[in-house]
């Protein structure tokens, strides 16, 4: 008789609206053409402009979060009828939202200002407000040409309450789409740009950027490759040419390429560091090769092509660089792996629509960026499209980041700091990307060894903020646990904790973690990734259960104290009861 197995995909459960079945496209939106998708952070918001028979919905993944909208027509009037929409009053809640300095505000903010409306006299429509199901959502048709609030508010959760702010989703479905190659329009710019330019498919641009500035390399529809040189200006002025040397960076930070962090800079021959990587959403490039040339295409049989190494010729020509055959070069979103026989094979980029690389320049620099026009093999996923740079200002305040996602359908996230990052950064500068966190890894003047005596003979802290938390809630909360866990949580009382593996129903591990009871239907989970939450979402999709599972991960920062001294140092700052 043969065994009938089931596979088990953790993903989001929710259908999305307006969604078409069949990838299309790897790594692409499963959304039809018009169809755009915005993420409203849990305790921010999100501005957009509406055009008249825009189509709109608000989904609340997680459920129980309250949304404040607010819209403006093109005069600056707030008027909710023209969403279709009754007024539920003034948006108190959207003005605390915005007055908590969060950098989602802060876009708001600006775009309210630049516009000149005023929040303050304006009427919102409150949705959620009697709490709501895990993928709620709400649908609405713009009559009017204006601009569209989106708030999702919330407090700062306090350790003993489960009242976490969760994320939603703004979907727009436009009436006028616009056309072109790849459909989609480069996202939102980092802040006010110096400059911004798109560059098509076979075509490249030299540009001057200023010492301290900041460069945004951008793929606008995904899987499309990008070179990028960079030279002193200094050096220029003097009739040499230095440029960035694949090579020397590579032997000077230890990797293939530099990375968001400690080993972050690209050198030209003389050690010269001329630019840092700063964010990086995408996570796979290239160092090893040049940038197309005439001779790889005639080599193919394609005698004539367009390539990259000419396109940089002819526009660096302008600043008296002299023109090479080839060119060493970043190849952002180049693909390239090396195999067990040594040799360098290439695969479609992991790049998706909006993915960027973000760079300071370290010295005043002249640049050149490319549009890959290869259509011959998958450096550019078979289909050549264009790529957007913006510089800005120096003091553009840009954290350091290494994008993530929690799962392979989720948007990219930034990395984070955690709660205690102040208090470790007097400490150490040297800190490593962990599970989407920035966490110290070593303390200046101490190290490995020291850090490993201490904890055996005195005492050792660390940061465990990354540790995944999320509030399970409702009337069925107790029986999602007992389905997801291996211990008898019927058993464990209110106020306690135990520690548990987390399995698929086969038997399968998923995490290990802690769970805490906070009453009868309250509990906690922490765990060391998001699949488990995942996971738990979609069992209690699966079984019906009236349950709800939210993540308050970013709301609670936890340290570890460890060592034969830490109960004695815990004992000058907490008391508990005798056991």
């Amino acid at each position: 008789m043969p065994v009938q197995t089931q596979t088990y995909s953790v993903r989001p459960v929710f259908a999305t609206p307006y969604e078409r079945s069949g990838v299309i496209a790897p790594g692409l939106p499963l959304l039809p053409h018009g169809v755009e998708r915005h993420p409203v952070p849990g305790g921010g918001s999100r501005i957009v402009s509406l055009d008249k028979g825009d189509e709109f919905s608000i989904q609340n993944p997680q459920g129980l979060q309250l949304v404040e909208l607010v819209f403006f027509t093109a005069d600056g009037k707030s008027q909710p009828e023209c969403i279709g929409a009754s007024a539920s009053g003034r948006p108190v809640a959207t003005q605390a939202t915005l007055a908590s300095g969060d950098q989602s505000g802060k876009r708001v903010l600006d775009a309210l200002k630049l516009a000149k409306f005023d929040l303050s006299e304006a009427e919102c429509v409150r949705l959620f407000e009697d709490g709501s199901l895990a993928g709620s959502m709400e649908n609405f048709h713009c009559s009017s040409d204006g601009l569209l609030i989106v708030a999702a508010p919330g407090v700062d959760m306090s350790p003993d309450n489960q009242n976490t702010p969760t994320d939603v989703v703004l979907y727009i479905r436009r009436s006028n789409p616009s056309e072109g190659k790849g459909g989609l329009a480069p996202p939102d710019p980092l802040a006010d740009p110096l400059s911004d330019f798109n560059i098509q498919p076979g075509h490249a641009t030299a540009y001057e950027v200023k010492a301290g500035q900041y460069i945004q390399i951008l793929d606008v529809q995904g899987r499309e490759c990008s070179d990028f040189q960079a030279f002193s200006l200094r050096a220029l002025d003097k009739g040499i040419e230095r440029d960035i040397d694949p090579t020397t960076t590579r032997s000077l930070m230890g990797s293939l390429y530099p990375a968001p962090g400690i080993y972050s800079k690209y050198y030209t021959v003389d050690h010269e560091p001329l630019v840092e990587i700063i964010q990086d959403t995408c996570g796979r490039h290239d160092t090893f090769g040049l940038a197309c040339t005439a001779r790889y295409y005639e080599d193919l049989g394609y005698p004539g092509h367009i390539n990259c190494s000419d396109n940089m010729n002819e526009d660096l020509a302008r600043f008296g660089i002299k023109p090479r055959g080839g060119w060493p070069a970043i190849n952002f979103f180049f693909n390239t792996l090396l195999d067990d026989s040594n040799a360098i094979d290439m695969d479609e980029p992991w790049s998706r629509p909006g993915d960027y690389v973000l760079l300071r320049a370290l010295s005043d620099l002249v640049c050149v960026s490319t549009g890959c026009p290869c259509d011959v093999d998958p450096a550019n996923g078979w289909n050549p499209t264009d790529i957007q740079v913006r510089v800005y200002k120096h003091n553009e305040d840009f954290k350091r980041s290494i994008g993530w996602r929690e799962s392979v359908e989720m948007d990219v996230q930034q990395t984070k700091e955690t709660g205690f990052h102040s208090c470790f950064a007097k400490h150490t500068r040297d800190f490593t990307e962990y599970n989407g966190y920035w966490l110290a890894n070593q303390m200046t003047g101490h190290g490995a060894i020291d850090e490993y005596w201490a904890c055996r003979e005195r005492a050792a802290i660390m940061d465990l903020s990354p540790l995944r938390k999320y509030e399970v809630t409702g009337p069925d909360a107790e029986a999602l646990m007992q389905l997801g866990v291996t211990r008898d949580i019927k058993k464990l009382s209110v106020g306690q904790v135990v520690y548990t593996a987390m399995c698929y129903e086969h038997g399968g591990m998923i995490d290990d973690g802690t769970v805490f009871r906070l009453g009868d239907n309250n509990f906690r989970w922490v765990g060391g990734n998001d699949e488990s939450g995942l996971w738990l979402r979609e069992l209690a999709q699966q079984r019906g259960l009236d349950a709800w599972v939210r993540s308050s991960t970013d709301q609670l920062s936890n340290v570890a104290i460890q060592g034969r001294l830490s109960r004695e140092i815990l004992s000058q700052v907490l008391w508990t009861p005798p056991t």
